[in-house]
């Protein structure tokens, strides 16, 4: 499955879909297949623990859902990829499997635990994805790809998801296309994923 995930990190484009939230075994099953029917599906994503804006909101399905990726995986050969924020989360990923880890744009905002799950991957040979932080601050994204780099990490792509504004606007979290543009001239090496379900926030303008 490796050479799998590794003939998936090398596409372009590199499609990764899924459910925000991993809900129930049969919702995660049924949506790797139809997916994987689709013939354009390269990674399978879906949110194992979610970091919430206020307490009391779902927060994730946890460790429970982990063996429903890796059944699906096993029933689609789709490679998986789960969004993680400490270094136990690290941990639970990858002993069930989870072939991408990804840093999410909450977690890319706190130096603290970007370094803890930096330090959770050391001496592991896992491609991870880094979401800018949801204030438009290019070091804050930059120091996270530097702290994941020196723990040994190669295969670091970038995900540009939108920042977060105040008041109402058409985007749910404004493009800044600038700053997603300066961040691929820093590491031109680096893959750079655009993320519209976030940045939109709404199915009628995902098109446009």
């Amino acid at each position: 499955m490796k050479e799998t995930a590794d003939k998936a990190w090398s596409k372009r484009p590199l499609i990764i879909s899924g459910p925000c939230s991993a809900e129930t075994e049969e919702q995660i099953l049924q949506t790797a297949q139809r997916l994987a029917a689709t013939g354009k599906v390269d990674i399978l994503r879906a949110g194992i623990w979610k970091p919430r804006t206020k307490p009391g909101m779902f927060e994730g399905i946890g460790v429970k859902g982990l063996p429903w990726l890796l059944q699906a995986k096993k029933l689609t050969g789709i490679p998986t990829t789960v969004e993680v924020a400490n270094g136990k989360q690290v941990e639970d990923a990858l002993n069930f499997e989870v072939d991408v880890l990804w840093i999410g744009a909450r977690t890319t905002v706190n130096p603290f635990s970007v370094q803890e799950v930096a330090d959770a991957l050391r001496g592991v040979n896992v491609p991870v994805l880094i979401k800018n932080p949801i204030n438009p601050d290019l070091e804050l994204w930059s120091g996270a790809v530097e702290r994941v780099a020196r723990a040994g990490i190669k295969q670091i792509g970038l995900i540009h998801r939108g920042f977060s504004s105040y008041g109402n606007t058409e985007y749910r979290n404004a493009p800044m296309w600038h700053l997603a543009i300066e961040m691929k001239r820093r590491n031109p090496e680096m893959m750079i994923i655009n993320d519209p379900s976030h940045i939109c926030g709404r199915r009628d303008i995902l098109m446009d």
